[in-house]
């Protein structure tokens, strides 16, 4: 039954925006002066997809590169458009808003349900991103090893990217292609490094086509300077790792500074729900928790703040 519930939630949410859709061009077609003709089916719903991806859109253009949407979705590898992310979007919060509200019954948590539903695939889509870029540079030292051994042999720079394309993993495989893909078009090799290192916020990646870039420029033994370019790399990740492991304790009390009022609560909340109820109902217990609230999310910021070390 549950079931049956939540599936009529999805398709009302999705019917629901097609007669939002067929409404605006009905009226945009009344409103024009021209020779009146039938519309088919398949110009309707085109003309329908035209207007509610112009509306599904509008506010998602940013003017910064590195925040725009569809850079970040080739970033994480996700093989949609924008505009095809903004509708799994919308039909995300609208289904969320439903669920919460079929399970709890209440506007308020529809409300959560629906501001969930919204930010949950930004944050997907965020985490992502994160976990491809951590892949890239981890495989990023072996790329230019396979890159250094390439030149050696006796092969130009494109051909030991066409070497890397053919002989790596996912993301190093995609990434490579994707550059190869853009000289082909049309794109000399140095504007094509260029793109690649401000596509992917990677400083290695960055490190690598600059000196690349500047030994075209100059001159000089490319695979010497590659091979010191991959000491520095991997001398670079052995110290954030130490780090990493020398933070950990703090990095872990911070998280368990930041939960454990909310864990308490909660089992205050099991164990009496009429002791802990005036907290949230009377004016200074809510005044209490707004303030504990900012306190605990400055403390997380400020611990996570220490340490974290830049190398």
């Amino acid at each position: 039954m549950m079931f049956i519930l939540i599936f009529s939630v999805f398709i009302t949410s999705f019917l629901f925006l097609m007669a939002i859709s067929l409404v605006r061009y009905a009226k945009n077609a009344n409103q024009d002066k021209i020779v009146k003709k039938k519309f088919s089916v398949k110009e309707i719903l085109k003309e329908m997809n035209h207007k509610l991806t112009m509306l599904l859109i509008k506010n998602k253009k940013q003017s910064k590169k590195k925040n725009n949407l569809e850079q970040r979705l080739s970033v994480a590898g996700v093989p949609i458009k924008p505009e095809e992310f903004a509708a799994f979007q919308w039909l995300a919060a609208i289904f969320a808003g439903g669920l919460f509200h079929l399970l709890l019954g209440h506007l308020l948590f529809s409300i959560i349900g629906f501001i969930f539903g919204f930010q949950f695939l930004p944050l997907w889509l965020k985490t992502k991103e994160k976990k491809r870029i951590k892949q890239f540079n981890m495989g990023l030292p072996s790329m230019i090893t396979s890159i250094i051994g390439s030149l050696r042999a006796g092969f130009s720079l494109p051909q030991s990217l066409q070497m890397v394309a053919e002989e790596s993993y996912s993301p190093i495989k995609e990434e490579a292609e994707l550059v190869l893909k853009k000289m082909r078009y049309g794109t000399n090799l140095e504007d094509a490094l260029v793109e690649w290192k401000d596509r992917i916020p990677s400083e290695d990646l960055e490190l690598m086509v600059e000196a690349i870039i500047i030994q075209r420029q100059v001159g000089g033994n490319l695979a010497f300077l590659l091979n010191k370019i991959v000491e520095t790399i991997r001398e670079r990740s052995k110290i954030q790792n130490q780090i990493k492991t020398l933070t950990a304790q703090g990095r872990l009390s911070g998280m368990i500074i930041s939960l454990l009022p909310v864990a308490l609560g909660f089992v205050i909340y099991l164990m009496n729900p009429e002791y802990i109820g005036t907290l949230f109902t009377n004016p200074i217990g809510i005044g209490m928790l707004i303030a504990g609230a900012i306190g605990g999310i400055i403390g997380f910021i400020l611990i996570r703040k220490i340490t974290t070390i830049e190398v």
